[in-house]
């Protein structure tokens, strides 16, 4: 079993920035692979980004290229994304979630309790 525990959720300005972190128990970080995903009010949740074990493959939506950045640290055990130039509609419930595997279909197998982040226009 692997928890996750997300913080640095909140509210900021359309056009600031805020960085979500995502802390890791229950088994060996290095052997997962992390990922962010959202959920905005009404809507189904959706993929944001990932990151394989070491770190050397990222993977993004293309609605957050080149605004949001995923990075991990292992030996803390936490992943992040900070996120930068937000805008009102990535008002969601950010949640972390890992696996052990980079799949094509994205699919992971542990999930954080989620984290809401609000951005006002």
């Amino acid at each position: 079993q692997v928890q996750l525990v997300e913080s640095g959720g909140g509210l900021a300005q359309a056009g600031g920035s805020l960085r979500l972190s995502c802390a890791a128990s229950g088994r060996t970080f290095s052997s997962l692979v992390m990922g962010w995903f959202r959920q905005a009010p009404g809507k189904e949740r959706e993929f944001v980004a990932r990151i394989s074990w070491s770190g050397g493959s990222k993977d993004y939506t293309d609605s957050v290229k080149g605004r949001f950045a995923i990075s991990r640290d292992n030996a803390e055990r936490t992943v992040y994304l900070q996120m930068n130039s937000l805008k009102p509609e990535d008002t969601a419930v950010y949640y972390c979630a890992a696996t052990p595997n980079y799949n094509t279909d994205r699919r992971f197998d542990y999930w954080g309790q989620g984290t809401q982040v609000t951005v006002s226009s």
